[in-house]
């Protein structure tokens, strides 16, 4: 699992001044670990786009996938040849799922799930920058303060700064997203 990543498209409509928009959301997520690395945002995500995604995600010192080696992904022609060859010359193989088996991909379209029914079904976005931003806080949130039941009901990624606890403290809550996403925890 230390060398899979996942990696999945998923779409967000987006108010604008022309009316509704769609937006394609591509993501990568450590198997392993389960951190989320949204690659980018994009109404049209066509082969020169993809193939510059799959050129970053491979750099070697911060791209997604610089620890991995296989990424999984289903049969969407978006991931074309071009985006498989860019993540092959940065040593990465992609495994492309077999078709209508959304399941050989659970982690990532359970992510998917998550960030739509904890986060963006619940706002109104105006334009790609208020989406920028939100999945930028949910995955701050997703990481560092959600627990996971896969994970032993633990943070993936916790806040290490300040983990005495003593007895009678205050409890601090974190707002995300006005609210949206709370986080609670002792004071220190």
């Amino acid at each position: 699992m230390n060398v899979l990543a996942g990696c999945d498209f998923f779409t967000v409509e987006v108010l604008t001044w022309r009316g509704l928009v769609t937006y394609y959301v591509l993501f990568f997520l450590h198997l392993e670990s389960g951190r989320v690395s949204v690659a980018g945002i994009t109404r049209h995500p066509d082969q020169e786009w993809m193939e510059q995604i799959g050129r970053s995600a491979t750099q070697e010192t911060w791209g997604y996938l610089h620890s991995c080696r296989y990424v999984l992904h289903d049969r969407d022609t978006k991931f074309c040849a071009s985006f498989r060859s860019a993540l092959a010359s940065g040593g990465v193989k992609t495994i492309p799922l077999p078709a209508q088996s959304p399941n050989l991909n659970a982690f990532a379209e359970r992510w998917v799930r998550s960030v739509k029914q904890e986060c963006l079904s619940k706002l109104i976005l105006f334009g790609e920058r208020p989406l920028g931003r939100a999945l930028t806080e949910y995955s701050r949130h997703y990481h560092s303060e959600r627990n996971h039941q896969g994970k032993g009901n633990r943070l993936l990624f916790p806040d290490m700064s300040n983990q005495q606890h003593r007895q009678g403290q205050a409890i601090d809550c974190r707002h995300r997203l006005g609210d949206l996403l709370n986080y609670y925890k002792r004071a220190a």
